[in-house]
């Protein structure tokens, strides 16, 4: 069967568990790319620099934004977040479809710069749970919970612009879900190299 790499872009408002499901979606399908975001926000622990996120300085990050250097980039949560161009594109050169998991600022940046990339939103099930995965994490103080609980009202309006939306309010069905997304946007495009099939 023949796949044609695209770029899918995942949203959703902080504590939905975005980061969780597209764990799940890669390790059953393995060949789907991963690219790393780069932050001017200070790594929490047991993450690491090039494999979690490129940490990198307000002036770094200034200077990669003046380079062109990035496929997007935005202001959340008081930082900066970006996905670096050659991230993605050295994956879609391999014939790997690429996932973003990136805020929605970043995802309809993305779709602007890339009318055929596919955006997925993931929704929690409620406010209130979403209230209690955020405060259940225990990284948050009550300022940054409060921050987050607003722009995900924010965002939760922005949806509507995306192509799928999921509820994540079970973790095996969304994934599933998400999982069949991907498969049926590769497989009802064109034809490009199989090395998924080859994995």
């Amino acid at each position: 069967m023949t796949r044609e790499a695209r770029l899918f872009v995942v949203s959703g408002p902080s504590g939905v568990g975005k980061g969780t499901l597209v764990a799940r979606v890669r390790a059953r399908l393995s060949c789907l790319g991963l690219t790393v975001s780069a932050t001017t926000r200070p790594p929490r622990v047991g993450e690491i620099d090039g494999s979690s996120y490129y940490f990198m300085d307000d002036a770094a990050f200034e200077r990669r934004v003046q380079a062109g250097e990035f496929l997007e980039w935005a202001w959340v949560h008081g930082h900066r977040y970006g996905t670096l161009k050659r991230e993605a594109d050295r994956l879609i050169a391999q014939g790997r479809s690429v996932i973003l998991e990136i805020d929605v600022q970043g995802g309809l940046s993305v779709r602007r710069a890339h009318p055929d990339a596919v955006l997925v939103f993931i929704e929690p099930p409620s406010m209130a749970e979403l209230e209690r995965r955020l405060r259940g994490r225990g990284t948050e103080d009550e300022a940054s919970v409060s921050r987050r609980l607003a722009d995900a009202r924010k965002e939760m309006e922005l949806a509507r612009s995306y192509d799928v939306r999921i509820v994540n309010d079970d973790l095996e069905r969304a994934a599933t879900e998400l999982a069949h997304v991907i498969e049926t946007y590769e497989t009802n495009g064109g034809p490009s190299k199989d090395v998924c099939d080859q994995a």
